[in-house]
């Protein structure tokens, strides 16, 4: 635990006839309305943020791309580093998004269809400037050859990454993933279980720590926070670099300083700003 863990708030963003709203929702479905984006930006970054992931959830699926204005308006008002995701699939898309003031953009479906992209990308704009999402779910079916099977509660499963906002299994192995996209160039993962997303039970520990421990790389842990105990667990058995955390920052119902807070009274290093 030598890194400085970051504590990040993610904004998933919707398109509609205001040009974007944060929303969230549980398992990637029913969706409910946050606010505005830049004004939760914003805020954020006067709680001590480190960063702040936007994630535009339906770019991919409705095959756009993301919503540059957005970007361009929370670049404006704010200087934290901040990474987009969502309809990243062409290097001529990413440049956009990094033109209008992002400073990292984050791949997932694109990448997912063709490695070569990423390779790409790094090559092109550097791994500092890319973020690899990994969006996975359990599946049971443990008969499917080359998989990491986990144990739980007596039931045996393993982690297939998913795409298209989660729609859609690829039958990949997500620690074989995590590991590939390291061979790749990837120098951060961000990693989502859609089982845990807006569920408020906690991070999907036994594949955020396998992934931790698969590769040398930060990763993110996303999907499922519901309290302070639950941003802890993901920083120590889950031993990831960073916790990303929505409804509980959305809502209110802890601010960003009261992680870090927590964090330094656990003996947590945390980034200082």
């Amino acid at each position: 635990m030598s890194r400085e863990k970051r504590i990040i708030p993610c904004l998933d963003l919707l398109l509609d006839e205001k040009g974007g709203r944060v929303v969230k929702g549980i398992e990637f479905e029913e969706l409910r309305d946050a606010g505005d984006p830049v004004e939760f930006a914003k805020k954020y970054e006067k709680q001590g943020a480190d960063e702040l992931v936007f994630l535009d959830i339906t770019a991919s699926v409705q095959g756009r791309e993301t919503i540059l204005d957005v970007i361009k308006k929370a670049a404006a008002e704010i200087s934290i580093p901040f990474t987009i995701g969502g309809g990243i699939s062409s290097l001529e898309i990413a440049q956009k998004n990094l033109d209008a003031g992002a400073t990292k953009v984050s791949i997932n479906t694109a990448g997912v269809k063709d490695p070569q992209f990423i390779s790409k990308a790094i090559e092109k704009f550097g791994a500092g400037k890319i973020v690899i999402a990994v969006d996975c779910k359990r599946n049971p079916d443990i008969s499917v050859k080359g998989v990491n099977v986990f144990e739980e509660g007596g039931k045996k499963f393993w982690y297939e990454v998913v795409i298209m906002g989660g729609n859609e299994g690829t039958g990949i192995d997500t620690v074989e993933w995590a590991k590939k996209v390291e061979a790749l160039g990837a120098r951060e993962i961000l990693l989502t279980s859609k089982d845990r997303d807006g569920t408020c039970d906690g991070y999907d520990l036994p594949i955020t720590r396998a992934v931790s421990k698969a590769v040398s790389i930060p990763v993110i842990a996303s999907g499922g926070v519901g309290t302070l105990e639950h941003l802890i667990e993901g920083a120590t058995k889950g031993e990831a670099d960073a916790v990303l955390a929505a409804s509980v920052f959305h809502f209110g119902k802890y601010t960003v300083g009261d992680v870090k807070e927590e964090f330094r009274k656990r003996g947590i290093p945390v980034l200082m700003r």
